[in-house]
């Protein structure tokens, strides 16, 4: 059979597998290990818009439903029931954080994100807000990580939003910029790169 046969079978098999996933809750795709069956023509872009063979996917709970049966396997993504396996694209990262609310303040704030799949990520030591910094531009890239390895991007509003609610802190003998939420301090940007 060849991949294309494969990745059709899947598709077909993937969305009447998702019928008869729990409605509430996420299924326990860390447990499944079903065959891999191909690579489905499916990409998540920057923006979080799911593609379905290049054409977007307007129903969105069915891509909520997709994104509850994401697993990553070291750098590659695939959507998993208990029965089979197909690769998917992921241009960045497989969610997009568009939203955050604070409870509290200072160093008792909590910072909760809501996703464009809705997931609910409370950032703390084990949902981790990390920066990057692309070299060429400048730019800054924020990222949460909601689970199993995998991360949102936090959306540029969001972002913006989080900086309003930042402070200073030192970090093994250096001084961040960074927010706290749950306890743990995540640093954004060193202080001396600060304008």
């Amino acid at each position: 059979m060849s991949n294309d046969t494969r990745a059709a079978v899947s598709a077909e098999g993937l969305t009447a597998s998702l019928a008869a996933l729990p409605q509430k809750g996420l299924p326990p795709v860390h447990l499944w290990n079903p065959p891999y069956c191909g690579d489905l023509d499916m990409r998540i872009a920057r923006d979080g818009t799911w593609f379905h063979e290049g054409t977007p996917i307007g129903r969105a709970r069915m891509v909520r439903l997709f994104s509850t049966i994401l697993k990553r396997e070291g750098d590659r993504y695939f959507l998993v029931t208990p029965v089979e396996k197909v690769g998917i694209t992921v241009d960045d990262t497989p969610f997009l954080a568009i939203d955050v609310t604070r409870t509290g303040t200072g160093r008792d704030q909590t910072l909760t994100f809501l996703t464009k799949t809705e997931d609910e990520v409370l950032a703390g030591p084990d949902h981790a807000i990390r920066v990057t910094i692309d070299p060429q531009t400048g730019e800054p890239s924020p990222y949460l990580h909601v689970r199993g390895g995998m991360e949102a991007r936090i959306d540029r509003k969001t972002f913006y939003r989080l900086v309003d609610l930042g402070t200073q802190e030192e970090v093994d003998g250096t001084p961040w910029f960074g927010v706290w939420s749950a306890g743990a301090f995540f640093p954004m940007i060193p202080s001396a790169d600060l304008p």
